[in-house]
């Protein structure tokens, strides 16, 4: 038993050294997904996690809690980067010729301006270090940007009950070029959604808010 013990001993240092390298490459990509580095030490750690298992269950009987099963890391490396089903974008052989331009509008009516700059300056205070003055919200625009931004820019982050949602719609276009940030002051909220000749627009998606009482959802309707 004496060999099966030093293997066993070696092969929950590798466990223990794998489980270090594993965290250390996750701390390091600092939260960024499809990780190269967080992938490989993933591997690893699963494999030497499987190894240990299968000496643990040779030399005693034993069994880990960790139900895992071996990787090959050669698959491994194929697999990493692919998205569904395996597709390799850099390997596409039927590329769309088209871009596909995603356009959404949504209304809001504000019950209460007060409480809607409250609630943007408590979103701000919070992105800002404390020792930092974040200064006033001052206007409704700038408290709807604020919690916009707040949110990364989508629109779920004013799901909140100081904005009473109105109608909206989304509409999908086919369109020849993408957009060019560049093109277009600052200013300008007209130029980057109007359509160009030789734009098509595919369909259009009707959004009424949802209201509790209503017996009906009539959220959704699709237009072409």
């Amino acid at each position: 038993m004496t060999d099966q013990n030093a293997e066993l001993d070696a092969a929950l240092e590798r466990v223990v050294e794998a489980a270090r390298a594993h965290l250390a490459a996750v701390k390091a990509a600092e939260g960024r997904m499809d990780d190269d580095d967080v992938w490989q030490a993933y591997v690893n750690l699963n494999n030497t996690s499987f190894a240990y298992d299968e000496k643990m269950l040779e030399a005693y009987g034993e069994v880990t809690p960790w139900d895992v099963e071996s990787i090959d890391p050669d698959e491994a490396d194929q697999r990493f980067g692919l998205g569904v089903d395996g597709f390799d974008p850099a390997e596409s052989t039927d590329p769309y010729p088209q871009v596909i331009s995603v356009r959404q509008r949504r209304d809001y009516r504000v019950p209460s301006i007060s409480a809607l700059l409250r609630r943007a300056e408590v979103a701000r205070r919070s992105a800002v270090p404390e020792d930092e003055d974040p200064g006033a919200v001052e206007t409704v625009g700038e408290a709807v940007l604020e919690l916009l931004q707040a949110g990364d820019g989508s629109l779920s982050s004013l799901d909140v009950p100081e904005l009473e949602p109105l109608d909206g719609l989304l509409t999908v276009s086919e369109i020849s070029e993408p957009l060019d940030l560049e093109a277009f002051e600052d200013s300008d909220g007209d130029g980057p959604f109007a359509p160009k000749p030789g734009d098509l627009l595919v369909g259009r998606l009707d959004e009424h808010p949802y209201l509790p009482d209503e017996e009906e959802d009539h959220a959704g309707h699709h237009h072409h």
